[in-house]
């Protein structure tokens, strides 16, 4: 059943990206038609390394876009999360281990190079099993499609035929974005060596229509082989392979980055060949390292879905995916505080947003129309530092504080906050513990830590944080600082050995009024 009339209005009216590209759809819908019944989404990923981030967000984004398709039509939808998992074995990743052995498999496809952790049928195997686990552990829906199984069962068959009797349309698109020696041996099929099971790529011969063949020359033994194009004998080269699985499976919708823009314009034209409208999509910004480069599954380098949920919430992963998908976004450990904290943000305002601006909520697209209502009144950012400052290394000692900053506070009452404590700890002992670095006060700062101690000294116990916060600054005023936040640096670096650190006034009255002088006590001497 569709939503109100009102609710979809809103919606529309959100301007939120995901609403927008639904709207693609049934715009899509209304001129073509579609006689599935259903809309149907695709993601693909290659398993010739270990799933990385990007690969779960593009599943998160497309979920996203399939769930606002949804909200505003009332009908029905597919996800296929599709492996090119029969790609050959190009390259050993560096993040591996048996690299040796792996030397040995390349050119298979990736479903007959074994696993170098041991513990499935085959690399492609393994690579499939965690990323599904990790899907599944978001609660996605999604119907999982192996190729090699896809192109082996001929479910892809006719799709197959298809594409060998516009062989010669194929190669004219294809030709002129390639280089002159890679010319020389292109093919759109790649045909699966029937002596080494090696996914090969050599000139094509001769084909044969009717038979539904195609036949190249073995370079080691000079036997002309003939070889069909269905049942699992031949993979398709990518940009064709990736038009015959829109066509074959009936896309309606893929998202993909923005480096894959060429292959989405060769492959749309691909399938237009074969009769097929190309799906709709959103080009999306790449993922960047620490360094600004790619992420990359060779390398890999950037951040694993795995170590993100070390650190941070699951929701706090989907809104990093919801925001800004048109930009180049940074993608290393530093990120993960302050999305937790924007998550925590978004979540505790979202109960006074009314009409379209609940639509354009990231919240609405991370829980749907029933979003969890829990308060957390201790930002991520601040128990971070209150592990550094106080050397906790377990909850327990961190509700201590919490209990006396907020008032009847408890792990059960505030379950988000226990699970960020937790979080806490343990992102605190990786990453900020190993770059603290005290240093000495001045004279000049040791006069204004006495003067804030005094100050501290004087206020009572139950002063609220924003008054603490202005004390501070008013101290630092008196200093004749310049730039009052050289002050704060000061702050920061002395009391907490950071070059960064939270609002003071919220610091204090989380760390504790005592506590704090004796931070400066220790601080002085």
């Amino acid at each position: 059943m569709s939503s109100s009339p009102e609710k979809i209005q809103f919606a529309l009216e959100s301007k939120a990206w995901p609403f927008q590209e639904a709207e693609k759809l049934v715009k899509r819908f209304e001129k073509f038609g579609n006689e599935k019944g259903y809309a149907l989404f695709e993601t693909g990923y290659g398993p010739s390394g270990l799933p990385h981030i990007g690969t779960f967000g593009e599943v998160a984004r497309t979920t996203m876009v399939k769930k606002a398709y949804e909200f505003i039509t009332g009908e029905k939808t597919k996800l296929i999360c599709f492996s090119d998992d029969m790609d050959g074995f190009r390259k050993v990743p560096d993040n591996l281990p048996n690299q040796e052995m792996l030397e040995k498999h390349l050119g298979l496809p990736l479903t007959k190079v074994p696993d170098p952790f041991g513990t499935h049928e085959s690399f492609a195997h393994h690579n499939n099993s965690r990323l599904n686990n990790f899907l599944n552990s978001f609660g996605f829906e999604y119907e999982f499609i192996s190729a090699t199984e896809a192109y082996t069962s001929g479910s892809l068959d006719q799709t197959l035929l298809k594409m060998l009797g516009a062989y010669d349309d194929v190669i004219n698109v294809m030709l002129p974005t390639l280089g002159e020696e890679r010319r020389k041996t292109y093919s759109p099929f790649l045909p699966i060596c029937p002596r080494t099971g090696v996914v090969l790529q050599v000139p094509i011969v001769a084909r044969n229509v009717e038979k539904g063949t195609i036949s190249y020359n073995d370079e080691e033994t000079g036997d002309l082989v003939e070889v069909p194009v269905t049942g699992g004998h031949c993979k398709m080269q990518w940009k064709a392979d990736w038009a015959m699985r829109w066509v074959g499976l009936g896309v309606d919708y893929e998202m993909s980055g923005k480096d894959l823009s060429e292959s989405v314009k060769l492959s749309s034209i691909i399938a237009r060949i074969l009769k097929s409208v190309p799906p709709e999509g959103l080009s999306y910004e790449i993922f960047l390292d620490e360094n600004k480069t790619k992420i990359s599954k060779s390398k890999g380098n950037g951040i694993s879905m795995e170590q993100w949920l070390k650190y941070g919430t699951q929701e706090s992963l989907s809104l990093y995916m919801y925001q800004s998908p048109r930009k180049a976004k940074k993608l290393s450990f530093d990120v993960i505080p302050k999305t937790v904290d924007e998550y925590i943000d978004h979540l505790n305002r979202y109960t006074s947003l009314e009409g379209k601006q609940k639509y354009a909520s990231p919240i609405w697209h991370i829980h749907g129309e029933h979003p969890p209502t829990q308060e957390v009144p201790v930002s991520f950012a601040l128990l971070l530092n209150l592990v550094s400052a106080s050397n906790a290394s377990n909850k327990e000692t961190l509700w201590g504080f919490i209990s006396n900053y907020s008032k009847g506070a408890t792990p059960e009452k505030y379950p988000l906050l226990d699970q960020l404590t937790e979080y806490a700890l343990v992102y605190y002992e990786n990453f900020v513990k190993p770059q603290k670095h005290y240093r000495k006060a001045t004279e000049m700062e040791v006069v204004g830590l006495k003067s804030l101690k005094a100050a501290l000294e004087n206020m009572p116990d139950d002063v609220e944080a924003s008054d603490l916060q202005t004390m501070v600054f008013s101290i630092g005023k008196e200093q004749n600082y310049e730039n009052l936040r050289e002050w704060f640096s000061a702050l920061y670096e002395i009391l907490l050995g950071q070059k960064e650190g939270p609002r003071m006034g919220s610091f204090i009255s989380l760390y504790g009024k005592e506590s704090f002088i004796e931070l400066i006590n220790q601080a002085i001497e």
